[in-house]
């Protein structure tokens, strides 16, 4: 059995997907994936399910939920069920690599050590392959409570951290003329994400479109400052001087200035946070 959260939620048997009609039913698979191999208590299920307003006869409705599920996931040639009752709630039993996001993780960690090499083709290969494994926002529109929407946030950071790191590799790989329209619509969809800001400057520059770079910068500014009183950070003023002073650290084979380089201060979830979320799932 084979489960995919880098999309709608879905669990595939060999070539054939298993459909889960229940909400609640498909909310506590989710929550139970999160989590995979640790105990879920019944407490955090009624949280996730029903939040602070549960009703009178939850721990009932969860027991049906449960039995529900476990037909679910049951294979005819097995004997033992993934849903395992264990002190004080449920664990769902799963290998690593029958979830999806193992494999995506995989390939951004690959894609990662060939950047750090200055293999930037394979860098690239493998990024877009990561990204390639997403089918629409994780989890589709599912709602929960604070376990999922917990998880949510880390899994859209990561891959908004992926999508960095694939434009890092294209941008020294000199695809600068074919990254600005993706670049402008990254910014569109995330105005105060700075990196993207940042790299679409670069993109622009080294495209020979100088005057662009700058406007960039002007509207970031206006943004910031509209939105949250705030200059822009120290990376993205620097680079603004820097394309004003026509840098030669700004071309494609010379070695960028530190303080050039775009960082992000707009993470949606924090690295403590992230660090949390990895180490669970690989116990």
């Amino acid at each position: 059995m084979r489960y995919s959260v880098l999309g709608p939620l879905r669990i595939l048997d060999g070539d054939r997907e298993i459909m889960i009609s229940a909400r609640k039913v498909e909310i506590m698979l989710a929550v139970f994936l999160v989590r995979a191999n640790h105990v879920v208590s019944l407490s955090q299920l009624t949280t996730e399910l029903w939040g602070d307003d549960p009703p009178r006869r939850a721990i009932a409705s969860m027991h049906v939920y449960v039995s529900n599920l476990r037909k679910i996931l049951a294979l005819p040639a097995e004997t033992k069920n993934p849903i395992v009752t264990r002190h004080p709630g449920y664990l769902l039993q799963m290998e690593p690599d029958d979830l999806d996001l193992t494999l995506f993780e995989r390939r951004v960690q690959e894609g990662k050590r060939h950047l750090a090499e200055g293999s930037y083709a394979q860098a690239s290969r493998c990024l877009t392959a990561a990204l390639g494994l997403w089918r629409g926002p994780a989890l589709g529109d599912l709602k929960a409570g604070p376990i999922v929407s917990g998880f949510l946030g880390w899994l859209e950071e990561t891959r908004l951290e992926c999508i960095e790191l694939s434009l890092d590799a294209d941008l020294a790989l000199g695809r600068h003329p074919e990254l600005v329209r993706r670049l402008i619509a990254l910014t569109n969809d995330h105005p105060l994400r700075e990196t993207f800001h940042h790299r679409l400057m670069l993109a622009l520059y080294r495209s020979g479109r100088q005057v662009e770079a700058l406007q960039v910068y002007q509207t970031v500014r206006d943004i910031f400052h509209r939105d949250l009183g705030l200059e822009p950070s120290r990376p993205l003023r620097d680079l603004q001087q820097a394309i004003l002073q026509a840098d030669e650290g700004l071309d494609l084979h010379s070695r960028m200035p530190r303080a050039c380089r775009g960082e992000s201060r707009s993470g949606a979830v924090s690295e403590m946070a992230r660090t949390v979320f990895s180490r669970d799932r690989r116990r």
